[in-house]
């Protein structure tokens, strides 16, 4: 039912009769004023409204009555329903045209509110139908791939999955992005717009959507799964892909989950019974940053060095404070074994 709140009449009232000598009145689709420039009449029933609303037509009272005064009742009609009437108090010739300038502005509230209701109501059936999606393995039923057939993806066929995490964007970028989306089955997690995945089942279409996301937003980090019946599947390997990403943030922010099956696993595994010793540099983000380019280098002093754009005794200093915050040295190679696994169990 299409309809406005006694609070959003009254609202509307107040700032109309600001600007037109006249009282208004708003009524609901029962006659039942909930808005009026005479506040102690808001609750009663409007006997011109109800007429208004009986006939479907503009009723105009000429003169004052003992239970009408003389003014305009304008019904509201939205998608031929009677949402209510507005009334203004005034000789009709002249409170007409301000009694439909105002029926026009409540008549969009009304239907801006509905579109807002009813775009709500998609987003929380789409987030719940993904969500659904995500965490169902095995089989789908008959209702869930109907259900999928309005998103155009086909549970018949396997699909890779991009997980994708955009950094700032450019007011242009954003745009261009969004119309990239609105051409696949796209769909936001973690709760904000920065973070989409992509459901692919044509599989030669994987790479151009890469390449076409990466000419606009070339500091993406995207993450995509193998080919797989299952999309809760791909999404978990996805996911597990993008963890890597962040944890070890390489030069290239596109890894594959065929190229790391050994790191996903690595990340995961519980190998120690302690605290994370990782967690100790959370707060230094030189110090992740270090070990990071240290891991890439393969403990390469020079190379880290130079890519860090840091002397070598600096270099020097932020390892002695790694080992110093966490126990571990990442000059010994076992022990820098250990932080990698830490750095990557991190992000998990």
């Amino acid at each position: 039912m299409l309809q406005l709140s006694e609070k959003q009449a009254q609202d509307i009232v107040d700032k109309m009769m600001q600007d037109i000598p006249y009282n208004i009145n708003i009524m609901n689709e029962h006659g039942i004023i909930i808005g009026s420039g005479q506040k102690e009449r808001v609750g009663t029933v409007h006997q011109g409204a109800v007429r208004a609303l009986t006939t479907g037509s503009r009723i105009e009272v000429w003169q004052d009555g003992i239970l009408e005064k003389m003014g305009t009742n304008e019904p509201i009609l939205i998608n031929q329903q009677h949402v209510g009437v507005i009334g203004i108090s005034g000789h009709p010739d002249e409170v007409r045209p301000f009694c439909n300038i105002v029926r026009t502005t409540v008549s969009l509230l009304i239907e801006q509110r509905n579109q807002l209701e009813s775009m709500a109501h998609e987003a929380s059936r789409q987030k719940a139908f993904i969500e659904r999606l995500l965490n169902q393995s095995g089989s789908y039923s008959q209702k869930v791939k109907k259900e999928a057939l309005q998103y155009r993806i086909d549970l018949h066929l396997p699909t890779v999955l991009l997980y994708v995490r955009f950094p700032m964007k450019t007011i242009a970028a954003d745009t261009e992005i969004n119309r990239i989306l609105l051409q696949v089955p796209s769909f936001s997690v973690e709760g904000d717009g920065d973070t989409q995945i992509i459901l692919i089942q044509n599989e030669a279409d994987v790479d151009p959507m890469i390449q076409r996301l990466r000419q606009i937003t070339p500091a993406a980090f995207i993450a995509v799964s193998q080919k797989e019946a299952n999309i809760a599947t791909s999404y978990e390997q996805a996911r597990s892909v993008m963890n890597i990403l962040l944890a070890l943030q390489p030069d290239s922010p596109i890894i594959r989950y065929e190229d790391v099956p050994f790191l996903v696993r690595f990340s995961t595994a519980d190998l120690t019974p302690h605290a994370n010793i990782v967690s100790k540099l959370e707060d230094t983000a030189d110090l992740l940053d270090t070990l990071r380019s240290f891991i890439h280098h393969n403990g390469s002093m020079t190379t880290t060095a130079d890519h860090l754009n840091i002397h070598r005794n600096t270099l020097q200093y932020r390892l002695k404070r790694i080992q110093t915050l966490t126990g571990k040295d990442p000059r010994n190679w076992l022990e820098l074994i250990e932080l990698t696994h830490g750095l990557l169990a991190f992000y998990q």
